[in-house]
């Protein structure tokens, strides 16, 4: 019975002397405590995260622009990005993933035309949190060629190709202000 709790005291200290070691615990300076400790998180759901934030940082709000000056072009000038349109081609149909050696995917000579085929500026309305404004529409379709190569490695290893043509449609949408956008009817000057 001594000889077992020995051991049981002895290994407690290895674990301690083995945690406080690896630089995680035991800092000097002002420390948190558990909350030091390292988690490991998922590769997938890191991912997941990532993209799903920069879809929300690059096109997932709605710009609200100057008015639109009298005389001067209402057209919108910005086609989808190459970066928009492959994101919109990857949440469509996907390619990540797979497992190597054994199935994988992969896309090779991706060509991109893109074909504006609505702009238009609705009437000015009263719209929360803004104010008087238009919302601008701009509709493109976007046509991408690309060479799907599909490899299986088990349990007959072959390769797959295929040339595929895919169709994804995109919309911009901003807003523009209108009237006096410096100060309405009270602006000093």
């Amino acid at each position: 019975m001594l000889n077992r709790s020995i051991q049981w005291a002895v290994g407690l200290m290895v674990a301690a002397v083995a945690v406080a070691g690896t630089g995680c615990i035991a800092l000097p300076g002002p420390g948190l405590g558990l909350l030091s400790i390292p988690i490991p998180v998922s590769p997938y759901h890191q991912k997941i995260r990532e993209d799903r934030f920069e879809i929300h940082e690059r096109y997932a709000r709605v710009p609200i622009l100057g008015p639109l000056t009298s005389g001067g072009p209402a057209v919108a000038l910005d086609p989808p990005s190459d970066h928009e349109v492959m994101a919109a081609l990857e949440r469509a149909r996907p390619v990540q993933g797979g497992i190597p050696l054994l199935h994988e995917k992969q896309r090779n000579n991706v060509r991109i035309i893109k074909e504006k085929i609505a702009d238009y500026v609705d009437p000015p309305r009263f719209i929360p949190m803004i104010g008087p404004a238009q919302l601008h529409h701009a509709h493109y379709k976007v046509t991408i060629y690309f060479d799907e190569r599909t490899m299986v490695g088990w349990p007959f290893p072959h390769q797959l190709d295929d040339e595929v043509t895919e169709v994804i449609y995109i919309d911009h949408n901003h807003f523009h202000m209108v009237g006096n956008v410096t100060g309405g009817a009270n602006a000093p000057f």
